[in-house]
């Protein structure tokens, strides 16, 4: 009786650290924000002050989880694709010519996304 009980225990115990381990990776594996890319087309044109695009995209009502900078250029995180297409409008407005704003979907969901939507083979 008393190994059917520890059997039991064991196989709760393991549950549970299963299901904690699914609550903490969970978010990252169904992550939704969008990212945008600003650069400068031509060499010895500055990039846009985070602040000011940050204001810009503020006063349209696009709400913005991050602006950093990131290699030769500004990456802005947003929380959701629609939010993406709409900063991604109005940065062609605000910005003058000479920068692209480019969509930037996050990496590793699209992976995870990749592997689960493969098209099955045609055979025949």
């Amino acid at each position: 009786m008393k190994a059917k009980r520890s059997r039991w225990q064991y196989a709760l115990m393991l549950s549970v650290l299963l299901l904690a381990l699914a609550t903490v990776l969970l978010p990252y594996i169904l992550r939704t924000e969008s990212e945008l890319r600003i650069h400068a087309v031509h060499q010895g044109l500055s990039l846009p002050d985070g602040f000011f695009v940050y204001q810009r995209l503020d006063e349209r009502g696009i709400r913005i989880k991050s602006i950093t900078p990131e290699g030769d250029g500004l990456v802005i995180r947003l929380d959701t694709p629609e939010q993406q297409l709409q900063a991604r409008e109005a940065l062609k407005n605000i910005l003058p010519p000479g920068y692209v704003i480019a969509l930037n979907d996050p990496q590793f969901p699209g992976y995870w996304v990749r592997k689960f939507t493969r098209a099955p083979l045609d055979l025949g």
